[in-house]
């Protein structure tokens, strides 16, 4: 009978920012039992027209449900629990969350009208669970999200600790601070690998705390005379406090825009924080309010098309409005692929005459994730035998390798999404096999897969156009007129040349075929879509998508 062994497998997170997704397995070969450390999404850009999310692709994790113990998860980011109410139907397990991300996961889960309370967990902060052979710590840490958990993950062979996203913040303003007195008796008791954050490794230096954010907000909002708003991420709750605590001391009422925004203040509320705050306005009451009486804290603060901000600076919020001279502030960093749309609608508020604040050139945001100088602590305190870096793109990772090596780390593994690594037994943890990995596109509200048809045929559409031609021919057999449509497609003049070579093309080509044999039918469709897109590709320079309809009367 072969050993016991300690499996881990990223499907999501390692190589990329975004679509965290961990898998972790105990036993010997022929009898593993599976836990899931988070699932989450991460956001499509311009190269997936149509497309919102990406998930990792659970495929293999779902092939092993009945094997499965539960899925854990560490904090209430989207890239750590965005997928969970789109995977999860396929596994129908157990979910283990601290109560605020608890409260975020049943609100999915409740748009999707699935009743998820008998598979719902809520473990207490610093708690621990067993699930099978797997006995699992939640260590409280430190990130721009309320209850952020590093996982203590102890087996009958060895522990590893999955530290999440987190920082070193002395004065985090809401929540408890970092458990240093409790990562220093793990990491006394021995870690054998530690799977860690490499989002900052190039950032020297500590992260920094939201308490002197919260000072530097205070001090630029005090010599604003006219609306101030703030956009921020809706997650970062202590962001959220600073801005009500900024507009109490400047004699400002505050308003929330944006659902999100809305909604995690309502979960930040019940699970008992946010208290003592000044009760914010609905829209429709803050746009009475003076405009030196007013502070805004609106989403989209990456640019996002249906993000509040969007709207707001394109006058089409039906509430919220900004005018020459008002000021706003982006509190929050430019996550990697944002760049264009986010400079976009930065200069259309600079070209409207409106101040713009953002970390470019004030304090006005700090990072949840480690510094080097942060991650420097975090070794000193847990002492690991191994790191292997996740939560990052290939360079962040392969820089937290040397990284590790300098801070004297015996060993070091860089890995990538599907590796199935060996942490023990053995010398040294190992990539043993390979397991399948990829992404999955939700598509409305559809999983898809990358290579989906509807997604090949949107590209097609957004870069050549569309084409469609209809044939009416009568009960004789006789063909009128076909009537050409078209979208998307150049044109030079109102009576472009290719629908009239077009129609004499589709003429001479039908008399060609018999039409009144349905059997030719399909051989006539294809011969007619391949003439014409040739056509237009001659005229145009276009291919376009083109589609053939038949209609007989």
């Amino acid at each position: 009978m072969s050993k016991e062994e300690l499996i881990f497998c990223p499907l999501g997170g390692s190589g990329e920012i975004g679509g965290n997704m961990n898998l972790y397995a105990y036993g010997n070969e022929d009898n593993q039992k599976w836990i899931i450390v988070d699932m989450g999404v991460s956001f499509a850009d311009d190269s997936v027209p149509g497309i919102d999310l990406i998930m990792p692709d659970a495929g293999f994790i779902i092939d092993k449900k009945d094997d499965l113990l539960g899925i854990i998860l560490t904090h209430a980011h989207e890239d750590h629990i965005g997928a969970v109410s789109h995977i999860w139907p396929d596994l129908k397990c157990k979910i283990y969350a601290t109560p605020f991300t608890a409260a975020l996961i049943s609100e999915k889960f409740k748009e999707k009208k699935i009743d998820i309370s008998s598979y719902l967990e809520v473990v207490p902060l610093n708690s621990k669970i067993k699930l099978g052979e797997f006995e699992i710590d939640f260590v409280t840490l430190t990130h721009s999200i309320l209850e952020p958990n590093g996982l203590c993950i102890k087996t009958p062979i060895g522990t590893v600790l999955h530290t999440g996203d987190w920082k070193v913040d002395p004065n985090p303003l809401i929540g408890n601070q970092i458990d240093e007195k409790k990562l220093k008796s793990i990491g006394d008791s021995g870690v054998s690998a530690m799977i860690c954050d490499s989002t900052n490794i190039f950032s020297p230096g500590r992260a920094g705390s939201e308490s002197e954010v919260r000072e530097s907000l205070l001090r630029i909002m005090e010599i604003k005379t006219n609306r101030i708003l703030v956009t921020s991420f809706a997650s970062n709750v202590a962001r959220m406090e600073s801005i009500f605590y900024c507009a109490k001391k400047t004699g400002r009422n505050i308003c929330l825009v944006g659902r999100s925004m809305q909604r995690i203040y309502k979960a930040a509320k019940k699970c008992g924080y946010l208290k003592g705050l000044i009760e914010p306005l609905d829209p429709k009451d803050a746009k009475k309010i003076s405009k030196n009486k007013i502070l805004y804290l609106a989403t989209g603060s990456q640019g996002e098309p249906k993000g509040a901000m969007n709207r707001i600076i394109n006058n089409i919020h039906p509430d919220v409005n900004l005018e020459s001279g008002d000021c706003v502030i982006f509190s929050s960093k430019i996550i990697p692929g944002n760049e264009k749309k986010l400079y976009y609608l930065q200069n259309l508020i600079v070209k409207n005459n409106i101040e713009m604040i953002s970390e470019e050139n004030a304090f006005v945001h700090v990072s949840g994730h480690p510094n080097r100088d942060d991650l420097k602590d975090m070794y000193n305190w847990v002492k690991p035998q191994c790191v292997i870096p996740v939560h990052g793109e290939h360079r962040h990772m392969a820089e937290h390798v040397l990284f590790a090596k300098e801070m004297q780390v015996p060993k070091t593994l860089l890995i990538e999404n599907g590796d199935m690594i060996k942490i023990l037994p053995g010398k040294k943890p190992e990539i043993i096999d390979k397991a399948p990995s990829g992404k999955i596109y939700l598509d409305g509200n559809i999983n898809v897969e990358t290579d989906s048809q509807s997604i090949k045929d949107r590209k097609n559409l957004s870069i050549n156009g569309y084409l469609e031609i209809t044939l009416i021919i009568s009960n004789n057999g006789n063909i009128k007129k076909p009537v050409i449509s078209y979208r998307g497609i150049p044109e030079k003049n109102e009576h472009h040349t290719f629908i009239f070579d077009m129609e004499n093309e589709i003429m001479d080509i039908c008399r060609t075929f018999s039409i009144d044999n349905k059997k030719q039918q399909s051989n006539l469709i294809e011969t007619l879509k391949q003439n014409c897109r040739r056509i237009v590709k001659e005229k145009t320079g276009k291919k376009p998508f083109t589609n053939i309809n038949i209609a007989r009367i």
